[in-house]
């Protein structure tokens, strides 16, 4: 597991959307929905068996009771309105061991993020996603970001692009071809 750091922040908020390090038990449906959902899973390995849902989700809850942490760069988006879940973003460090570096040493940090289908299309992805950039900015402005994702994934790969993240070069992992992104975190920024 990496030292390096990741980021610091437990709460960052954008116009619409509140991203919280911790899920809370109101959470529970939406997070279910995300994961056993077919169409939101179809480039993260499919829809995963509710039972087998509930058992992290529980295992989650039960962790941040005991401890009073979460995992750091994990977040919860949530409408800032009403703080219902509507999708996952994780700002963490890539394993060394994970195919897809942009340095020689790897552990860049990885951007990745889903969001519940009916959450598609309103721009809540490029927001959660900007907003937690430009935190993690001035916390690591010399750092690149990666994105990496399916090459068949067009909607991930058009919001990276909106990002300002560049393809770098594919590889095959999961049983697929997958494409890197990258960008430098200074040119998020304020």
């Amino acid at each position: 597991m990496s030292q390096l750091p990741t980021l610091s922040a437990t709460e960052i908020s954008s116009e619409r959307l509140l991203l919280r390090r911790e899920l809370h038990e109101a959470d529970r449906e939406e997070f279910i929905e995300l994961h056993t959902d077919p169409e939101v899973q179809a480039y993260l390995g499919g829809p995963q068996p509710r039972s087998d849902v509930e058992q992290r989700f529980d295992a989650v809850i039960t962790a941040n009771a005991t401890s009073h942490t979460s995992t750091p760069g994990n977040y919860v988006i949530a409408d800032n309105t009403t703080n219902r879940l509507i999708g996952l973003l994780k700002l963490v460090r890539r394993s060394i061991d994970a195919p897809g570096h942009v340095t020689e040493d790897g552990e860049e940090l990885e951007l990745g993020y889903v969001l519940r289908r009916s959450a598609w299309g309103a721009g809540f992805a490029l927001e959660a996603a900007t907003a937690v950039l430009r935190a993690a900015a001035d916390e690591f402005p010399d750092q690149p970001v990666l994105i990496p994702t399916q090459t068949a994934n067009k909607r991930s790969l058009k919001l990276a692009a909106r990002l300002g993240f560049r393809p770098v070069s594919t590889f095959e992992h999961y049983g697929a071809e997958q494409t890197l992104c990258t960008a430098p975190l200074a040119m998020f920024q304020i």
